[in-house]
């Protein structure tokens, strides 16, 4: 009975330690390493290119893979960017699966690390990033996220939800776009035979032309009409679908 008490505080101290240093401020490389610090900044070189320190140890961006300090917990972007450039996206979800969305660098607040402006309410998107754990951030698409939640049958119908929501926004969108192009040449075509007519020197002739052409500037003006309503359509479709990729993750890290 005593070992077996001695084997759990054994193991609540290893618990508690780990947890501690989670709190810390520290760099998790690419090698699996981690280095703690005091202080970690992230800051631009002279030249605008991104360097990390650990407190005095200046540590190159390529080789750290999530740094956590007091503004947050990041994670590298480099191998999903083309040109392997480096840039570090913030964590906003935490859970089964941790949501990440790029950051900016604000150098009016340059003292205070790398920051939003505007702090509001993240959404998530399909232009963030995820992983599991510490492992490699992917690109949050349909793809990457059917195959990672398929242990999760309820977060899979949510997310083919979404997907049908995205279709339908996207074709409204379309459709929105062939409204406002048949308006335009509509109004064009009517401009031109308006001008026309106007050239000619028989009045009944004139009359009945800006007639036709007064119809087909009302034609316009519907289909424009038509291209604005649809396009808002698309648009309230795709924040509702957006919400939804929101119940997905949430449904997941439950």
């Amino acid at each position: 009975m005593k070992k077996l008490l001695m084997v759990v505080m054994a193991s609540y101290a290893l618990t508690a330690r780990a947890q501690m240093h989670e709190s810390k401020n520290f760099l998790r490389l690419y090698s699996d390493s981690v280095i703690y610090a005091r202080t970690i900044k992230l800051r631009p070189d002279f030249a605008g290119y991104w360097q990390l320190r650990a407190d005095s140890r200046r540590v190159p961006t390529e080789q750290v893979k999530f740094f956590n300090n007091e503004d947050g917990f990041f994670a590298n972007t480099r191998r999903l960017n083309l040109g392997g450039e480096t840039s570090f996206s913030e964590r906003i979800v935490e859970g089964r699966i941790n949501v990440f969305q790029e950051m900016t660098y604000d150098p009016f607040l340059h003292e205070r690390g790398p920051r939003y402006r505007h702090r509001r309410e993240p959404v998530v998107d399909f232009g963030m990033y995820y992983n599991k754990g510490f492992g490699d951030l992917k690109k949050m698409n349909y793809n990457n996220l059917k195959k990672d939640m398929a242990d999760h049958p309820e977060s899979i119908d949510l997310l083919n939800n979404y997907r049908k929501s995205m279709t339908t926004s996207k074709m409204l969108y379309t459709a929105a776009g062939v409204s406002v192009v048949a308006g335009l040449v509509s109004f064009l075509v009517a401009g031109s035979s308006n001008g026309s007519s106007s050239s000619f020197g028989d009045h009944k002739f004139g009359s009945s032309s800006m007639s036709s052409s007064g119809a087909n500037f009302t034609s316009s003006f519907v289909l424009l009409g038509l291209g604005t309503g649809l396009a808002i359509g698309g648009y309230s479709v795709q924040i509702s679908g957006s919400r939804k990729l929101e119940n997905v993750i949430d449904a997941y890290n439950r």
